[in-house]
């Protein structure tokens, strides 16, 4: 199966499978060779992050691919203390990237950080992350707007955003976010806000994709896999990219990068048994023993 491209809002395409930039706590220069892998084996979407730190090394590897930058669909998102600092995030992130024009810029989550220089985790006692309440989403996302107008950025858009706080940044901003890139896979399918986001023409993009181990070893999705002699993984992408969702994946392994990018063509019957999986249920954003997330409520998140 051919990987698609879907459209943002805009015209714009973007390829449905991405790569995710996220170092994990990886030396840099092992992530340039994830990233020349990626490259080599048809990636072509990668999504990275002023909070990943590795917008320089993605940039040296798409240089280094002598692949023509047009060829690349590039995102990268607004740190949760740069909320204040909208337009010198973006030229930090346009100066470390290098490579012309952003294709889509994201505000990585819908809450503020205080900034402190050389520290994204400033927090309490607690491990909670310090609030900045001098700036609310909204006008940071008035400041988002701005840029579209420079060039740098082809689309702008929002990450973790949930119904309810979408439609508070609905009621003030000038332009829709082109994405949304949020928690998804079959034990969190979220399909009120994929309705609400299509009908507002947002796309969703998945990161956590697979649900990790706890949903590719569920025995639905492993019966599936032997089923099309095929791995749960690449199950589980294909029922994403059915739903017309976009998917960052996210691999170290070149054989795995490969299998990421080789899609089936489910079955209705078998769409069907993987849209009755979902629990609500996150695997990577987890409320912590307080009932918080980063310090935040799954009621101000609207989760």
């Amino acid at each position: 199966m051919t990987i698609p491209n879907q459209k943002l809002n805009n015209g714009t395409e973007i390829p449905a499978i991405g790569f995710g930039c996220s170092l994990g706590g990886k030396p840099t220069d092992e992530a340039y060779g994830w990233f020349m892998s990626a490259i080599e084996n048809g990636f072509r979407h990668f999504d990275t992050a002023y909070l990943y730190g590795s917008e320089t090394t993605l940039s040296k590897a798409i240089k280094d691919s002598g692949i023509p930058r047009d060829q690349f669909f590039i995102t990268t998102k607004l740190g949760w203390n740069q909320m204040a600092r909208v337009q010198q995030s973006f030229e930090e992130s346009f100066t470390k990237l290098d490579l012309g024009y952003i294709d889509l810029y994201l505000m990585h989550w819908p809450f503020a950080v205080k900034y402190e220089e050389g520290n994204i985790r400033p927090a309490d006692a607690n491990g909670d992350l310090l609030r900045d309440e001098s700036v609310t989403f909204n006008d940071a996302w008035a400041e988002m707007e701005k840029l579209l107008a420079s060039g740098k950025t082809r689309a702008i858009g929002v990450s973790n955003f949930s119904v309810k706080n979408l439609e508070k940044l609905l009621t003030t901003a000038k332009v829709v976010p082109a994405a949304n890139q949020v928690e998804m896979h079959p034990y969190l399918a979220q399909p009120e806000l994929k309705a609400y986001c299509d009908s507002k023409g947002i796309l969703i993009e998945a990161y956590t994709p697979t649900g990790y181990a706890t949903v590719r070893s569920d025995p639905t999705i492993v019966s599936l896999a032997a089923k099309y002699n095929a791995t749960p993984v690449q199950v589980i992408l294909s029922w994403h990219i059915r739903r017309g969702i976009v998917v960052v994946t996210k691999s170290t392994n070149k054989e795995h990068q490969k299998e990421n990018l080789e899609l089936l063509m489910l079955s209705e019957d078998d769409f069907e048994t993987i849209n009755k999986l979902d629990k609500n249920q996150r695997v990577l954003n987890k409320a912590n023993d307080r009932g918080t997330v980063f310090g935040w409520t799954y009621e101000e998140l609207g989760w």
